[in-house]
């Protein structure tokens, strides 16, 4: 039997991961400060969350035999989790040790902005003609937000991770639409985790183990090893599971816009706990409202398979041939980086 929607459940569902993911980039921060590094910090919660959610695997119906991989499924499965899971989360812990974790949220929440071009350009997808206005407002407020005109004060190099994010999160979401259609959430997210640990592992054989000492410590007497349970448990899985339970009551789309509170509550809470270097001035609170503004144009500017066609189908020209629809395109979709 169907659960019956219940959209008001959906919202509050939605709104609880975002203050949930909110509150992890503050803690990330935290970590990052005692001295971890990004990739350390990625692995960790790679192999934290992936160790949690197979034990959730086994111990929900069906149990193990949701855990089954075939041949075909390998290739999607490791590229959604090394985009999505690996490079995703390491650039954005990269973006926020150089830049406010707003700031480092607005770079990536350009994301939507490329799937929707690739829907257009890449897929041949009609959209409507807001994409344009939301993408023109977006690259107005990111230029706010650097402050263009000040001779470009924020770091280059957490810039650049943002944006990297941004790039990487786009094909996740783009991957993730053809990854929810053969696996259950759970099992999609436990194997992607797994790849993404595994590149964890890979990175650091390569690179050097590293300082694991920074673990037995504390910020601002909160022990490290305490902050990364929140990382892993509060920070990932939990809010995972309530944006997959969102999506039975609200449109992908809806999920998406509801979950741009993040970025607003992120700010409020890492300059309440981490100080005035969290602050955004005046241009860069713009700045943001526009590419919150931008994002939402651009996540409602595609036109559903099935759906009315565009001007231009009427006017006779053919439409796309089958067209993959881009499930899970909401910044907070299953899988969220943060």
């Amino acid at each position: 039997m169907r659960t019956p929607r219940r959209p008001a459940l959906g919202v509050v569902m939605v709104l609880s991961s975002g203050v949930l993911f909110a509150v992890n980039g503050t803690v990330s921060k935290l970590v990052l400060r005692t001295g971890i590094d990004a990739p350390q910090l990625t692995l960790l919660r790679a192999a934290g969350a992936f160790t949690v959610l197979l034990a959730l695997s086994v111990l929900l119906r069906p149990g193990v035999r949701r855990l089954r991989v075939t041949a075909r499924q390998v290739p999607l499965l490791v590229g959604y989790g090394l985009t999505g899971f690996f490079l995703v989360p390491m650039l954005y812990f990269v973006a926020i040790s150089r830049l406010p974790v707003g700031i480092g949220l607005l770079f990536e929440y350009s994301a939507p902005l490329l799937v929707a071009l690739w829907a257009r350009f890449g897929q041949r997808h009609p959209v409507r003609p807001r994409l344009w206005g939301g993408l023109a407002l977006s690259l107005v407020g990111l230029a706010c937000v650097a402050e263009v005109w000040g001779g470009f004060t924020l770091d280059g190099i957490g810039v650049l991770a943002g944006l990297g994010a941004a790039f990487f999160l786009a094909i996740y979401y783009v991957l993730g639409a053809r990854g929810v259609e053969g696996r259950d959430t759970v099992s999609l997210c436990t194997w992607a985790f797994g790849a993404a640990a595994v590149a964890g592992l890979l990175t650091r054989a390569v690179t050097g183990v590293g300082d694991w000492s920074p673990l037995a410590g504390t910020s601002r007497g909160v022990p490290v090893v305490l902050l990364l349970g929140y990382v892993v448990v509060l920070g990932s899985v939990v809010p995972y599971l309530l944006v997959a339970g969102a999506m039975r009551h609200l449109p992908a789309t809806s999920v998406g816009i509801v979950g741009m509170v993040e970025p607003v509550i992120a700010s409020a809470v890492a300059w309440v706990t981490l100080g005035a270097s969290e602050a955004l001035n005046t241009a860069q609170l713009g700045g943001g409202l526009l590419v919150l503004v931008g994002v939402a144009l651009a996540e409602t500017a595609r036109v559903a398979p099935g759906g009315p066609p565009p001007p231009a189908a009427e006017s006779g020209r053919p439409g796309p041939p089958d067209v993959v629809a881009v499930v899970t395109t909401g910044p907070t979709a299953p899988g969220r980086r943060t």
